[in-house]
């Protein structure tokens, strides 16, 4: 069995993005966040990250900006309401980042932080920095930029990763 999208991983990364699992459309494409409604890659420019608005099929050019991806759901894919518990695999993500040890992963809704974390949809989960860390990689939980949940959609947090994002590639 191989990934429906492959990790976007490497030592070094300042941020990573862990969303539940590809959409179908990213999964047909190959490309993370493909989906035309999705908001993540003009997200990602508004907010600062990106000079210029990336296409989902130059996913791999974040690599050059300390920027990686991956989801919890590496060989399943589509909308998280079809999604069972026994698709994210929750130890490979873990294995993930103590092999890479990026300083921030962004789960990219609060189903992708209740699904790592073992939580139940009853959970309260908020938006920002999330308390514990794993060695020195700390979280932080952004709302979905998917089309199917802009009802919740809020760019601030975006932006205080960001500027966080930012402050960091200013250093290094």
């Amino acid at each position: 069995m191989s990934d429906v999208l492959p990790d976007l991983l490497d030592q070094g990364l300042v941020l990573v993005f862990c969303g539940t699992a590809a959409s179908e459309i990213s999964a047909r494409l190959g490309a993370y966040y493909a989906n035309p409604t999705n908001a993540f890659w003009r997200t990602l420019h508004t907010v600062g990250m990106t000079k210029r608005l990336l296409r989902p099929d130059e996913f791999r050019d974040l690599l050059a900006l300390g920027i990686g991806l991956t989801d919890l759901a590496k060989f399943a894919s589509g909308a998280d309401r079809g999604l069972k518990r026994c698709d994210f695999n929750r130890a490979r993500l873990r294995e993930s980042l103590r092999r890479f040890q990026p300083e921030i992963v962004a789960f990219t809704s609060k189903t992708a932080w209740r699904a790592w974390r073992g939580l139940s949809a009853r959970d309260a989960v908020s938006y920002g920095w999330q308390a514990g860390a794993l060695g020195s990689t700390r979280f932080y939980v952004l709302p979905s930029p998917s089309g199917a949940a802009r009802g919740a959609w809020d760019l601030q947090p975006w932006q205080t990763l960001a500027d966080a994002y930012q402050c960091r590639m200013s250093v290094a």
